[in-house]
């Protein structure tokens, strides 16, 4: 659930969400960005305030700096989500400017330790995270969180992984597509998302995602390049790969847009053919 990482999680609505929701369906939830995103977060605040309040830096840090309240906000507002069965892992997601170092350690087994009793995994985009694996895994494994194995364009400074879960309780992997050439110059954030895998790319993720499912308790793997429903149709694809059904209804269009899915999906019946009689012939 991306909106949460925008503003704090309203109890009303998540239990709207768990209400109209099959009962074995689970919510991933992400964390609000004033506890992952600062600088995002400060330039939000900054712009809300009255203009002569603007350049007060130290005002801005004050109302920037997550707190014990904003904590107390969150966990009302996925309790309904919680309370029925259906939180499934907090998201942690840091940007690529988080690096390793001993205060960002510091504040991130903090903020694991705030949301304790919750499944927290935790996404690390820098390459310092990596380059240090064995003091990374080894916080990790003692805050009992989930380290995100992610797919996204590589460079210099983008971590790396080997797709390994490194706790039993539960596994964790996010696709956000290989466009490199628009990840950081775009002129609409959902350009970064533009990527359709094909299956020769997503078989190596079908193949982890199978084999770590032996080996944890439970598996969640998203897609989340999802220009032009292209994280559908590569969910679709993985499915097929690892043998499971692909339940639900897709429309004409899908099929059309992604043939190679057309012989696997069911396809929506127009709502004009659901609700006229067929005619038997005289």
């Amino acid at each position: 659930m991306n909106s949460t990482f925008y503003g704090q999680p309203r109890a009303e609505v998540a239990r709207g969400w768990a209400e109209r929701t099959p009962r074995d369906f689970e919510f991933s939830v992400k964390l609000y960005q004033k506890f992952t995103h600062p600088r995002m977060y400060r330039e939000r605040v900054a712009k809300s305030l009255p203009g002569d309040s603007r350049g007060e830096s130290a005002l801005v840090d004050q109302l920037a700096e997550p707190n014990a309240a904003d904590l107390d906000e969150f966990r009302r507002g996925i309790e309904p989500l919680a309370s029925s069965g259906k939180l499934g892992a907090l998201l942690a997601q840091f940007p690529a400017s988080f690096k390793d170092s001993a205060s960002s350690r510091d504040y991130l087994a903090g903020l694991v330790r705030a949301f304790h009793g919750y499944d927290v995994a935790v996404e690390l985009r820098h390459r310092s995270w990596s380059d240090g694996i064995d003091t990374t895994i080894a916080l990790l494994n003692d805050l009992g969180a989930a380290w995100v194995q992610i797919d996204e364009p590589k460079f210099k400074f983008s971590i790396r992984q080997n797709y390994l879960p490194n706790i039993r309780s539960f596994y964790y992997m996010r696709l956000h597509g290989r466009n490199a050439e628009k990840w950081w110059r775009h002129d609409s954030p959902d350009d970064r998302y533009d990527y359709l895998y094909s299956e020769s790319e997503l078989k190596e993720f079908s193949e982890t995602a199978g084999a770590a499912r032996h080996l944890v308790k439970k598996a969640y793997l998203y897609t989340n390049n999802h220009f032009s429903a292209k994280s559908i149709a590569n969910a679709a694809m993985i499915k097929k790969q690892l043998g499971e059904p692909i339940e639900g209804e897709y429309p004409p269009e899908f099929a059309a847009k992604y043939p190679e899915l057309a012989n696997d999906v069911t396809i929506a019946r127009s709502l004009f053919q659901a609700v006229t009689p067929s005619r038997s012939s005289s």
